[in-house]
């Protein structure tokens, strides 16, 4: 058998060693973590999240598919009583899906008792309990879509400085019967004091006398987050009309059911109620 010259094995040895690198290679390959998704490990009841995922995502939560933003930003809201953990379903570009548990965090709602509120308010007859049914209907249609602006993404300000005067998800009775919870935050200032908008964003709603909530106005934020300002005693804005941050919308007022001048600002991420001051809380 001839021998094996110094040249053969050398070629030998240097195909082992390329061999060898290639597959660490396909192993430190395959261990690369996934794309990374930013999300809060816990949120409160009343909470909107705001999560970061890869672009070109697809997420959705509790079955309904969200809209994500050219540069990764996912939102949605955690009900007043949702309870466990909230699961976000994200399926990045080449990747499996992946399921994000968030806890939630339980809140207390104390109760608020409200006395002085107009009888036929807390007690409607039948034809202006339809009129209150045709009314929320309007307002659930103006939430019911959004669009893809990014007024959301904003740090929220105070549309009115003020005594907080009524707190979001307290439960409410008035005229000592008990209602629904509170769906907002009612900060106490004079009449004709200027609201100005928390955020960009384009104005879905404005009546100036409903039954309820007397001078209404909706602002579509984008993403499906929204805020409405009940009770003005006017309004400075009409549907399609584009608002900046800090913007005159309205003036308050002490209309629809209330026992005095206040601004009751609230929030929703389309049909969800959410705390607006957990929101401004997140822009400290």
């Amino acid at each position: 058998m001839k021998p094996k010259t110094a040249t053969s094995l050398s070629v030998h040895g240097l195909v082992f060693w390329l061999l060898a690198l290639l597959c660490l290679t396909f192993a430190w390959v395959e261990q690369l973590p996934a794309a990374e998704v930013v999300a809060p490990a816990h949120v409160q009841q009343g909470e909107l999240v705001y999560a970061r995922v890869p672009s070109g995502s697809r997420v959705s939560y509790e079955g309904r598919a969200l809209d994500v933003t050219d540069y990764g930003t996912a939102v949605f809201g955690i009900g007043r009583d949702a309870a466990g953990v909230a699961r976000l379903h994200v399926t990045s570009p080449g990747q499996a899906e992946r399921v994000v548990e968030i806890e939630i965090r339980p809140r207390d709602w104390p109760i608020e008792r409200i006395n002085g509120v107009p009888p036929k308010t807390v007690s409607p007859p039948p034809e202006i309990a339809r009129r209150i049914a045709r009314e929320q209907k309007k307002v659930a249609a103006a939430r019911a879509d959004s669009s893809h602006g990014l007024g959301f993404a904003e740090h929220f300000v105070w549309p009115v400085r003020g005594r907080i005067s009524g707190r979001f998800g307290n439960q409410r009775v008035y005229n000592g019967t008990p209602g629904s919870a509170h769906s907002g935050m009612d900060i106490a200032v004079p009449a004709g004091t200027l609201v100005k908008a928390p955020a960009s964003g384009t104005v879905v709603l404005a009546e100036p006398d409903m039954y309820l909530t007397g001078g209404t106005v909706l602002i579509d934020h984008g993403y499906g987050v929204g805020s409405n300002f009940l009770h003005l005693s006017k309004l400075d804005v009409a549907v399609g009309d584009q608002v900046k941050q800090g913007e005159i919308i309205g003036e308050v007022g002490a209309t629809g059911r209330a026992t005095g001048p206040h601004l009751h600002w609230g929030m929703t991420w389309f049909a969800t109620r959410i705390d607006p001051l957990l929101v401004l809380q997140r822009g400290n």
